[in-house]
C-alpha cells in the first residue's frame, strides 16, 4: 500500500540527459519530473528508443543529469561523488535487469549471497547475511527448492526469480526492474510479474519498473508514459 503520509522515496526534478557524438547533441530525456511513493508499484511505459532506459539508469544512479536532480529516499544523487552513489546504491536500491546477468558457474544460493556481500561492501553494511529471510524470499519466489542449482540448470523464468531474489536479499528501500519480462515467454512473464507484485506488497518495497509491454505495465499502481524523451501522461492503476 503506497504511502502518501512519508515523503516520496523517488523525485525527479527537470530530468534532461544529453549524449555527444562529436559535435552533435542527441537529447535523450528531456525536462522530466515526477515522483513516487514509498510502497509503490509505478511502471514507466515507452516504445525504444522513448527515454525510458535513460530514466532507469539516472534513477538508478548508474549515470549523471544532465541537468535537473533526482532524489532517492532524500538524497540528492546529483551532489553526490561517484563512490558516496556506489554506497547509496548498496543501501537503497535493487536492480532486476533483462539480462539475468548471474554468475553462471554459481549456484542461485551463492549467486544470491555473493550480491549480499557485494552490496555490503559498497554501502559499508556489516550485518551478516540472514539466511532464514533468504529462505523466505526463495519460498516466496518459488524457488526454495532449486537454490543448489547453477543457472543452466534452471529455466529462464527461475533464473529471473533468483535475479529477482539478488535484488530484494539487501531489503532494499527501492527496486528498479528494467523490462524484467523481456526475455520470457507469457507464462514465465505472467509468473515473474505476480512475483514483483508480491515482493512489493509483503516487503513494502517500492517497486519501478521499466517496460514496453502494456500487458505487464498494467500490473502497477501506476503507469507513466514516455515517448521520444518526455513523459506524456500517467495513468492510474485499471
Amino acid at each position: 500500500m503506497p504511502s502518501t503520509e512519508a515523503p516520496p522515496i523517488i523525485v525527479a526534478q527537470g530530468l534532461s540527459k544529453i549524449y555527444r557524438s562529436g559535435r552533435i547533441a542527441v537529447p535523450a530525456l528531456s525536462d522530466v519530473s515526477f515522483a513516487v511513493a514509498r510502497g509503490e508499484f509505478v511502471s514507466i511505459v515507452g516504445p525504444s528508443g522513448s527515454g525510458k532506459s535513460t530514466l532507469f539508469y539516472l534513477l538508478g544512479g548508474l549515470t549523471r543529469a544532465t541537468a535537473g536532480t533526482v532524489l532517492i529516499d532524500g538524497v540528492n544523487l546529483a551532489n553526490l561523488p561517484d563512490a558516496e552513489r556506489t554506497a547509496v546504491r548498496g543501501r537503497k536500491i535493487g536492480f532486476v535487469f533483462q539480462k539475468f546477468n548471474l554468475l553462471p558457474t554459481l549456484t542461485a544460493r551463492d549467486n544470491i549471497e555473493i550480491a549480499y556481500e557485494i552490496s555490503g561492501r559498497q554501502s559499508g553494511r556489516k550485518q551478516p547475511l540472514d539466511q532464514k529471510f533468504l529462505s523466505q524470499l526463495a519460498d516466496l519466489l518459488g524457488i526454495g527448492g532449486r537454490l543448489d542449482h547453477r543457472p543452466s540448470e534452471l529455466s529462464g523464468g527461475e533464473q529471473q526469480r533468483v535475479a529477482i531474489a539478488r535484488a530484494l536479499i539487501t531489503r532494499p528501500a527501492l527496486v528498479l526492474a528494467d523490462e524484467p519480462t523481456g526475455n520470457l515467454d507469457t507464462a514465465n512473464s505472467d509468473i515473474v510479474l505476480s512475483m514483483l507484485r508480491r515482493s512489493n506488497q509483503e516487503f513494502q518495497q517500492t517497486v519501478l519498473m521499466i517496460t514496453h509491454n502494456p500487458e505487464a505495465a498494467a500490473i502497477g499502481d501506476r503507469e507513466l508514459h514516455m515517448r521520444d524523451g518526455h513523459l506524456l501522461e500517467q495513468t492510474p492503476a485499471r
